[in-house]
C-alpha cells in the first residue's frame, strides 16, 4: 500500500507565542496552539485555560427558571409523584439522572421513565405520555426534550399533569402551554449562555430547587453526568458548557459512581490517568447510549442511577454486550451506505440522503456521522419503516445543518435538533424529493467553504519541545470536543530511526529534532517497507502511554516529505 498524500502544513511556530509561553508556562507546541484559536495573554485566556465552577453565567435571567423550581418544590413538599421523562440519547438519559437524583436527595418522590425508539420514538409522544399518565404522576418533568410537543403536554394539561420542560432543543414560534419552559434558546429567556444541554440545565434547576427548599445539598457529585451528557451532545465546549465538563471530568475520574467506574473498566479507561474529551465521546457515551439504540434505554439510566457496587457490575457487563452488537450493525449499515454513495455517483452531490428498509433506526445516526467524516458531506440516513422512514442528520464539522433542514421542511413531517446533530422524520415516498432539496441547501451553504478532514494538523511539533511537556500542555487544553477539537500534530521531516510490525501495526521510533517519539500506525503494518531508515511526515495525536508512560503519536497520516 502506498503512503499516504500529503498534509495540509500547518506552518512552522510562530514568534508571537513568547507571550503565552511565559504567561502560562507552555511548551512552544501548545502556545501555537493557543495562538492559533485566537487567544492572546490576559483574563479571557486565564480562565480559558483554569475555567472554575464560580465562573458559571449567573442563571437568575433564565426564563421559567423560578417559577419550576416553586413548582417542584410544591410537589417535593407535598410528597406529590414527579414523573421525570427524558429522552433516549445520552445529554436525555444524563439529564433525567441528574433531576432524579437531586428531587430524591431532597425528599421527593421521583419516577424516571425514558422514551424509546420503539414506542413513540423522540420526544413526549402519544404512547410516552400514556405512560407517564399511568405512573400516577401530578407533575412531569421532561429532559432533552418536550420544545415541540405542544399538542401532548396540552393534553397532560387537560388532565390535570403540570408539565415543565428542560430542553436545549431550537424552539418553534408557537407557545408552548407548559406550566414552566426552560430552554435558553427561547426568545424571552435573558440567559446570556445559549450552549447548555439539557443535562446542564438540569443541573441548574437542581440548584434552583436547593435554594427554593433551603436545604444543603452537595451538587457536584452530578458532574460527572453533566460532563458526559455535554461532551455526547456535541455541544460547544466553551464558556460555562467548559467549566462544567472540566469539573465533571475530575469527578468522573474519581470513580465515585458504582456504574461509571464499571463501565470505564469494560471500555478500557483508565480513571487514575484521569479521563478526557475524548474518552466520553468515543468509549463511555457511546455505551451509556447502546442500550436505547437497539431497544430499552433504562438499563443504562439505571446504570447511571445505582449505588450498589454488585448491581453497577451486572449492567455495565449487560450494557457491553449491547454495545457489541450494536457495533456490528453499524458496520454492516456503513458498508452499506457507502456502497449507495459509489455506486449511485452521489461524490458530487452537495449534501448526502440514505435510506433503505433494512436499516436500524437507532444506528442511523452514527452512520450518518462516519459518512459525513469520510465524505465531508452533510448526511442524512434514515430507516424507512412501512410508508414512513426516520432518520439522523450529521456534517462536518462546522455545518449548519439545522438551517439546511429548515429549507427543506417542505419534503418533511417534521425535524428537530441543532446545528451540530439533528433528525427527521419523512414520508418514504418523499424520499427522493428530500434527497435534491437537501443537496440544493447544502451545496448553497457550502458555498465558497472548505471543510477540514479529521486528522489534519492543526499545529507542528516543535522540535525544541520535549513531548512529554506538550502532552502535559495538551491535557490542560482539555476538554476537547465541539469548538475546542482534538489537536493532529504534524512532524514534519521526521527520521524513522526504526521500524517493526507489531501485530499489523506499524510501530515506529521518529526522530523530531534531537528527540525521539515513540508512534503507532495502526493496522499499518504493510507500510514498513516504504517507511525504514525514511524521512516521513507523520500526522497524529499525542497520547500518554499507559504502559511504558510518557508521550505517544498515533499516527492518522504517513507520507513523503513535500
Amino acid at each position: 500500500m502506498t503512503l499516504d498524500d500529503p498534509p495540509i502544513d500547518p506552518g512552522p511556530t510562530s514568534d508571537l507565542v513568547g507571550p503565552l509561553r511565559a504567561a502560562y508556562g507552555l511548551s512552544y507546541t501548545a502556545a501555537q496552539l493557543v495562538h492559533r484559536a485566537g487567544r492572546a495573554p490576559g483574563d479571557e485566556t486565564e480562565r480559558w485555560l483554569d475555567p472554575k465552577l464560580a465562573h458559571l453565567t449567573p442563571p437568575t435571567d433564565m426564563a421559567g427558571r423560578a417559577p419550576a423550581a416553586e413548582r417542584i418544590a410544591s410537589a417535593i413538599r407535598r410528597k406529590e409523584r414527579i414523573c421525570v421523562f427524558g429522552d433516549y440519547d445520552c445529554d436525555g438519559i444524563t439529564a433525567t439522572a441528574v433531576m432524579t437524583s437531586a428531587i430524591r436527595a431532597l425528599g421527593g418522590e421521583a419516577v424516571p421513565l425514558l422514551a424509546t425508539r420503539t414506542e413513540g420514538a423522540y420526544g413526549l409522544s402519544a404512547p410516552a405520555l400514556a405512560r407517564v399518565r399511568a405512573s400516577g404522576a401530578g407533575l412531569v418533568v421532561t429532559c432533552d426534550c418536550g420544545s415541540s410537543d405542544h399538542e401532548r403536554i396540552d393534553e397532560a394539561r387537560r388532565a390535570g399533569v403540570d408539565t415543565i420542560v428542560i430542553d436545549h432543543h431550537l424552539v418553534p414560534k408557537e407557545t408552548l402551554p407548559a406550566f414552566a419552559f426552560l430552554n435558553p434558546h427561547r426568545p424571552e429567556c435573558g440567559f446570556s449562555f445559549k450552549h447548555l444541554a439539557s443535562c446542564g440545565l438540569a443541573l441548574t434547576m437542581a440548584a434552583a430547587l436547593r435554594q427554593e427548599l433551603k436545604a444543603q445539598l452537595d451538587l457536584r457529585p452530578l458532574l460527572d453526568l453533566v460532563a458526559i451528557g455535554t461532551i455526547a451532545d456535541v455541544v460547544p465546549l466553551v464558556g460555562d458548557n467548559r467549566a462544567l465538563t472540566r469539573a465533571g471530568l475530575r469527578v468522573l475520574a474519581s470513580g465515585a459512581r458504582p456504574g461509571l467506574r464499571a463501565l470505564a473498566g469494560l471500555a478500557k479507561v483508565d480513571l487514575a490517568a484521569g479521563v478526557g474529551g475524548e474518552d466520553v465521546a468515543y468509549r463511555i457515551a457511546p455505551r451509556i447510549n447502546a442500550p436505547g439504540r437497539l431497544g430499552d434505554p433504562d438499563e443504562a439510566l439505571a446504570l447511571l442511577l445505582s449505588r450498589d457496587r454488585t448491581t453497577a457490575e451486572g449492567l455495565a457487563a449487560s450494557i457491553e454486550q449491547t454495545q457489541l452488537r450494536r457495533r456490528a450493525v453499524q458496520a454492516q449499515m456503513v458498508e452499506e451506505a457507502m456502497a449507495d454513495v459509489a455506486e449511485r455517483g452521489m461524490a458530487e452531490l452537495g449534501g448526502l440522503v440514505l435510506a433503505r428498509e433494512a436499516w436500524h433506526p437507532g444506528v442511523v445516526g452514527i452512520v450518518a456521522g462516519k459518512v459525513a467524516e469520510t465524505t465531508l458531506k452533510p448526511t442524512i440516513v434514515i430507516a424507512i419503516e412501512g410508508s414512513t422512514g426516520r432518520g439522523s442528520v450529521r456534517g462536518p464539522r462546522g455545518f449548519p445543518l439545522y438551517d439546511a433542514l429548515v429549507q427543506c421542511r417542505g419534503e418533511l413531517v417534521g425535524f428537530g435538533g441543532h446545528q451540530a446533530a439533528a433528525g427527521v422524520h419523512v414520508r418514504a415516498d418523499r424520499i427522493d424529493a428530500l434527497r435534491s432539496a437537501w443537496a440544493d441547501a447544502c451545496a448553497t451553504i457550502s458555498a465558497g467553504r472548505t471543510f477540514e478532514k479529521l486528522g489534519e494538523p492543526t499545529a507542528r511539533l516543535d522540535p525544541r519541545d520535549e513531548p512529554a511537556m506538550v502532552l502535559r500542555d495538551l491535557e490542560r487544553l482539555e476538554p476537547f470536543g465541539e469548538q475546542n477539537p482534538t489537536p493532529a500534530l504534524l512532524c514534519a521531516g521526521a527520521i524513522v530511526r526504526s521500524a517493526r510490525d507489531l501485530k499489523g501495526h506499524l510501530k515506529l521510533e521518529l526522530g523530531v529534532g534531537e528527540r525521539t517519539l515513540t508512534s503507532v500506525a495502526f493496522g499499518r503494518a504493510e507500510l514498513l517497507p516504504a517507511v525504514t531508515g525514511q524521512v516521513v511526515d507523520a500526522v497524529g495525536f499525542l497520547r500518554r502511554n499507559t504502559f511504558a508512560g510518557g508521550a505517544e503519536l498515533h499516527v492518522q497520516k504517513i507520507s513523503r516529505p513535500r
